[in-house]
C-alpha cells in the first residue's frame, strides 16, 4: 500500500511517498513527524532500475559513494554506492523540489538516508539553511560545534564534554543543521542523520560557536580570523557547490555565519583538558 507521509526538520518540511515498507526504514525519522504542511521538497520512493547519466563527480567516505550526474535532458542524478552495490538512483527536477528514488533492494535504508539528507541540503541551501559534518552539543541553553575531517575526532571530543563537562548533551554526531533566523542569529538542529552514533533528537539551540579540531600534542586554542573561518565552514558543509543557485545560497550562508558566530580552532589531545579549555574559552568570548 502507497502512503504519503510529512516530516519536519530545522522548520524545513518534507513529504515521502511510499510502500508501508518504505516506512519500516524510517525509524530515526520518528521524532520529526510532522502533519500535512507546505513542503519545501518532496521524494518518491519506489524499486526501479538503472538510471541513464553522465557523471560529473563522486564522493566517496568510508564505503560509501554518492555519484553526482545529469540525465540527457539536464535532470540532476545521484547514485547511491555501497561497498561497490548500487543501492538506489535519485533523479531531480532542476530546482530540487521534487524527486524520484528508484531502489535496487541493496542496502535499501541507506538509499533512503542517504537521497533525504542529499535533497533536503540542496532544496534548503536557499533559505539560509546549511547541513554540516559536525558533532554537537548542548550546554547551558547553547550548542557548540565541532568540525574537521574524518578522523580528526569530532565525536570523541564531544564525548569529552559529555564525560567531563557537567550539564552537556549530545544534539547530534555527524549531520546537523544550521539555520540562519530573520534577525541574523543561527541556530543549531538535531536531525534524522546522526552517523555511526544514533542520535536522532529534534532540538534546537541557538549556535554558541564553532570550533574547528586539528590533533596535536597539547591544548591550544585560539579564535581564527574571517578568511581562515570561512575556509573551515566550506570544507565542513555539505553542497553540490557547481550547481549556482546551490552555491550562492550557501556561500550568503556562510558569510553571515561568521559575522554572528565566533569560530575557533582547537589543536588537542583527546583528554580532559581539552573539552575543558574549548568550553572556557568559548563561553569568554
Amino acid at each position: 500500500m502507497t502512503e504519503t507521509r510529512y516530516f519536519k526538520v530545522a522548520g524545513i518540511s518534507f513529504v515521502v511517498e511510499g510502500e508501508t515498507e518504505v516506512f519500516g526504514l524510517m525509524g530515526n525519522y520518528a521524532p520529526f513527524a510532522s502533519t500535512q504542511s507546505q513542503a519545501v521538497f518532496s521524494l518518491k520512493v519506489e524499486d526501479g532500475g538503472p538510471v541513464d547519466y553522465a557523471e560529473e563527480l563522486r564522493q566517496e567516505d568510508e564505503g560509501q559513494t554518492i555519484v553526482c550526474g545529469h540525465t540527457a535532458e539536464g535532470s540532476p542524478v545521484f547514485e547511491f554506492q555501497w561497498g561497490g552495490q548500487t543501492a538506489g538512483w535519485m533523479v531531480c527536477s532542476p530546482d530540487y523540489q521534487t524527486a524520484t528514488l528508484r531502489m535496487t533492494g541493496n542496502c535499501r535504508k541507506l538509499a533512503v538516508d542517504n537521497a533525504l539528507m542529499v535533497l533536503f541540503a540542496l532544496a534548503s541551501a536557499r533559505m539560509g539553511t546549511v547541513l554540516f559534518h559536525a558533532a554537537v552539543v548542548g550546554y547551558e541553553g547553547r550548542g557548540y560545534m565541532f568540525l574537521g575531517p574524518s578522523g580528526t575526532g569530532k565525536s570523541t571530543h564531544a564525548r569529552l564534554w559529555l564525560k567531563y563537562i557537567e550539564g552537556s548533551e549530545l544534539v547530534n554526531d555527524d549531520n546537523p543543521v544550521v539555520r540562519i533566523n530573520a534577525d541574523g542569529c543561527a541556530t543549531v538542529y538535531g536531525s534524522p542523520w546522526s552517523g555511526k552514533t544514533p542520535c536522532y533528537r529534534n532540538v534546537a539551540y541557538p549556535l554558541g560557536g564553532i570550533v574547528l579540531l586539528s590533533q596535536a600534542p597539547h591544548n591550544r586554542i585560539r579564535r581564527m580570523g574571517r578568511i581562515e573561518a570561512y575556509a573551515a565552514l566550506v570544507a565542513s558543509i555539505s553542497g553540490k557547490r557547481w550547481d549556482k543557485t546551490v552555491a550562492d545560497g550557501l556561500h550568503l550562508t556562510e558569510e553571515r555565519l561568521i559575522a554572528s558566530v565566533k569560530v575557533c580552532h582547537l589543536e588537542c589531545l583527546p583528554d580532559e583538558d581539552a573539552a575543558r579549555i574549548c568550553k572556557s574559552k568559548l563561553l569568554e568570548l
